[in-house]
């Protein structure tokens, strides 16, 4: 009987030193046989947000401890790792390189295949590490850095049906944080802050919610934020913020969600329809039952990644790899790294914005 392929996957692109192994199984459930994660917080706090040189040092110094930590995990021994698979894109090139040379380094000393991974395509597929999931579905990405709505047809088949034409909702959220005084990484922490407020209490815009499809506008909300946050007098009043802002947010994804199911179901007909949310933000609890509303209503099946993927992980990429080795699509170690690569290669320039929709 052959030998069931083993990927070793490696994330740099951001701020997250991460090394997981893979193993296909007869399920159609990829097992996750080691996963490990060495965030950066302590680094980065003291300057309110990532800093690419400081990050990149710290993936240096830490990848080859994480990976050996991994592979020691899994209980696997190095020749029997099928493929090695690391983030290309898109992400801070300087990150991106520790991890893609180490990866291409790991791949020719072992004489194994290299698997260069779009790690907007981990976050796209990553509920695959945990149920059966059949193509094709509708995805949100929203993540610290995307805010997409997107058609996932198949691997490496993605049409993008709307986008952020300005700030991702991530960013909102760290900025929204960051006024408000929550320390660094204040996106997640900040659904606490609103569960102690009055949703009710700030109105606050909800950029282009009638226009535009299912586009998606926050600077407008941010730079309100901005100017109310300048007034508070009290801690409450903080709170109150926090949950306005969670609210408006909530909202938003309601109506604007209601809208990409619309533009789905034009090219998809099938009976079933799956709505997959992924990235960092879609571990925020509110945000997750505003979008299962949303979907009973319109007959669509919501599906979220475990809540330990849903942020940067190796996981994702090494299960994008075992994809991609079971169809032979291998690398050349002369791959570079692209720190703007999208997922939808045929979408178009938005005029004025500078984004693709």
């Amino acid at each position: 009987m052959a030998k069931k392929p083993i990927i070793l996957g490696i994330e740099t692109s951001c701020d997250e030193t991460a090394v997981s192994l893979v193993q296909d199984n007869d399920s159609g459930v990829p097992k996750i046989l080691s996963n490990v994660i060495s965030s950066q917080f302590d680094v980065h706090k003291e300057f309110g947000g990532v800093v690419p040189e400081l990050a990149a040092r710290s993936h240096i110094e830490k990848i080859d401890l994480i990976a050996k930590k991994a592979i020691k995990e899994s209980g696997v021994k190095l020749n029997d790792i099928s493929a090695v698979a690391a983030t290309v894109g898109p992400g801070l090139i300087v990150c991106l390189s520790v991890g893609l040379n180490f990866g291409k380094a790991m791949a020719s000393s072992l004489n194994i295949p290299f698997i260069g991974v779009n790690h907007l395509e981990g976050h796209a597929l990553s509920p695959k590490l945990h149920t059966k999931l059949d193509y094709p579905y509708l995805l949100l990405l929203i993540s610290g850095g995307h805010s997409q709505y997107l058609s996932v047809n198949g691997l490496g088949n993605y049409k993008r049906l709307g986008t952020t034409i300005d700030d991702a909702l991530g960013e909102a959220f760290d900025k929204t944080a960051k006024l408000l005084g929550i320390e660094f990484p204040g996106g997640p922490k900040l659904e606490k802050y609103a569960k102690k407020g009055d949703p009710k209490k700030f109105q606050l815009p909800m950029p282009i919610i009638n226009k535009g499809g299912c586009n998606l506008s926050f600077a407008g909300l941010k730079t309100a934020i901005l100017r109310i946050s300048k007034n508070l007098k009290s801690e409450q009043e903080k709170f109150d913020l926090a949950a306005s802002f969670q609210n408006t947010i909530e909202n938003i994804l309601f109506i604007k969600t209601k809208k990409a199911f619309e533009e789905f179901k034009k090219n998809n007909l099938n009976e079933k329809q799956f709505f997959v949310v992924a990235g960092g933000v879609a571990a925020n609890k509110g945000i997750r039952d505003k979008l299962t509303e949303v979907s009973k209503q319109c007959n669509f099946q919501t599906i979220y990644p475990n809540i330990n993927l849903c942020g940067d992980n190796a996981a994702m990429i090494s299960m994008v790899g075992l994809e991609k080795y079971k169809l032979n699509q291998f690398d050349e170690l002369d791959l570079p790294a692209s720190p703007r690569l999208p997922l939808d290669k045929n979408a178009k320039f938005l005029k004025g914005a500078g984004v693709k929709i």
